[in-house]
């Protein structure tokens, strides 16, 4: 649908639900009075009439950037009106904050680029068959990100959703340092020529892998929010550029710090950047501490049940809570019994890694709780300190089947639950994978149901009762995609989260690889 097309569309359903002489101060008042379904179709046609005006918004913040750059000077657009940028003038328009601004700039840009590549390249000249290679070399190509940016345009993703993904992903890296290969002046033209040669048919291998994730990225924003679209990008890149995932661990390993101080009026502060493993640490033992307050799964223990009750009912804040868990910690040290300071059980990090069957490993893994990636000496580390247990999968995370012999999963099942799911896979949930509870998809009476892997999924506790008191359930035909079905009858695929489809995609080559999970 054209663009003015569809605005007018949804100001036309707009006006149905409204009606046509409508006053500012009566728009409260009259939606109340909708019913559950006007009101949704209301939000529903609002918010299109926004991303539609976000759409013109952002191609014209790329105009803007690209008539404001630094070597316009004062001349600038942005500049002859006063402000040092072009994010300075966009927030005075826009009346947003100075980071949505940037972030309007951002997209602007990469839709800029985008347009001036593709209107570059043009329709061919001339004879098409030439095999002229300066000619074909000089022909600009098309950045890793011109589907994203189309997506956008064409409102298949919103532009938090295109920024989570074009910052998450970043640039694919140079295939070499090329100021140090041009200074190389002893190399022979003809080694020069077969390195360039190699070095261009990697950045595109490299491209092409980019544009695959984008892709696979922007399927799975149809349902996950920008905040897991830029985590599972992020863990996404690392697997992509496993030497670039070790570089960037050590730069926020060597930011690690613990500052305290206390303010001019007496307050005692402290701050503290963790390096990765540390907050992995910090946000499990919280998380493992916090559990019966935050969501996680019920107790069926008695002691455990009446332990998360108590804390439940516990006066203090969460935020006391933590700290006064923090304090215990430092006081008590390792030698505190574990129930005295962790709560129910003590915390723990599992590390997941790859090992093909040849025994070779893969040199990015992944923690089970959020799905953060990690370099290969993490998991081996982990591996001296704790040991390591062994589940066997297959190309797509599925593990071995137990059987009926089960009632309830097994903890090594439920291990295996985790490492295939990552956490709740319910539509657009983020719960990690502690949070998590067993469902079986068939009914242990009704069905003849098995406490088999393949019958069995990842909810949160919210969603796990949604499920059972909500009338839904949820399917699957052997080891297809999970299928989750409304009440009313809709489905929606349960797909694997984008960042473990690379986990488990371990065919080689990279090209195969990536499209073999797409």
């Amino acid at each position: 649908m054209e663009l003015f097309t569809d605005i007018d569309a949804q100001v036309q359903t707009l006006r149905a639900l409204l009606g046509d002489a409508l006053e500012a101060t009566e728009l409260v008042p009259l939606i109340e009075s909708l019913d559950d379904a006007r009101a949704v179709d209301a939000i529903t046609a609002a918010t299109a009439l926004v991303q539609s005006g976000e759409r013109i918004r952002a191609a014209a913040t790329g105009v803007i950037a690209a008539r404001s750059s630094r070597e316009a000077g004062q001349a600038g657009l942005a500049q002859s009106r006063g402000h040092r940028n072009a994010a300075s003038l966009v927030q005075q328009i826009t009346g947003s904050t100075r980071a949505e601004a940037s972030r309007q700039v951002r997209i602007g840009e990469s839709l800029l680029a985008s347009a001036t590549t593709t209107a570059s390249s043009g329709p061919p000249v001339g004879d098409s068959s030439s095999d002229d290679e300066a000619i074909r070399a000089e022909k600009p190509v098309a950045p890793w990100h011109a589907g994203l940016d189309l997506a956008l345009l064409d409102g298949r993703i919103t532009p938090a959703q295109h920024d989570a993904i074009r910052q998450g992903l970043a640039d694919p890296p140079l295939a070499i340092d090329k100021a140090e290969d041009a200074d190389d002046a002893e190399r022979e033209d003809t080694e020069r020529h077969d390195t360039e040669r190699d070095d261009t048919e990697r950045e595109a291998l490299m491209r092409e892998l980019w544009e695959v994730a984008a892709d696979q990225l922007m399927d799975a924003a149809a349902h996950d929010t920008p905040e897991m679209l830029s985590s599972a990008a992020r863990a996404i890149r690392d697997r992509l550029d496993p030497e670039g995932a070790a570089r960037r661990f050590q730069e926020r390993y060597s930011r690690r710090s613990f500052r305290v101080w206390t303010t001019a009026d007496g307050h005692k502060r402290g701050a503290i950047d963790f390096d990765d493993e540390g907050y992995l640490w910090a946000t499990t033992i919280i998380a493992n501490a916090m559990r019966p307050r935050t969501g996680g799964p019920r107790f069926v223990d008695a002691e455990e049940k009446a332990r998360a009750q108590a804390l439940t009912d516990d006066p203090r804040t969460n935020d006391q809570l933590t700290y006064d868990l923090f304090l215990d910690l430092l006081r008590a040290g390792a030698v505190a019994e574990a129930p005295a300071v962790f709560g129910a059980r003590r915390a723990g990090v599992r590390i997941v890694q790859v090992v093909h069957g040849d025994g070779t490993a893969e040199p990015i893994a992944h923690a089970e709780d959020h799905l953060h990636a990690f370099p290969a000496a993490v998991a081996e580390q982990h591996k001296c300190d704790v040991g390591a247990v062994t589940v066997a999968v297959d190309s797509r995370g599925n593990p071995l089947d137990v059987g009926r012999e089960h009632r309830l999963f097994t903890p090594a099942q439920r291990v295996a639950l985790a490492i295939r799911d990552g956490g709740c896979r319910w539509m657009g949930c983020d719960r990690p994978a502690s949070y998590g509870e067993a469902h079986h998809i068939d009914e242990w009476v009704r069905d003849d149901g098995r406490t088999d892997i393949d019958r069995g999924i990842l909810l949160c506790r919210f969603h796990h009762m949604q499920l059972h008191h909500g009338g839904w359930r949820i399917s699957r035909h052997k080891k297809d995609d999970f299928v989750l079905h409304h009440p009313r009858g809709q489905t929606f695929a349960l797909s694997p989260r984008p960042a473990l489809r690379y986990a488990w995609a371990v065919a080689e080559p990279w090209r195969k690889r990536f499209h073999a999970a797409a």
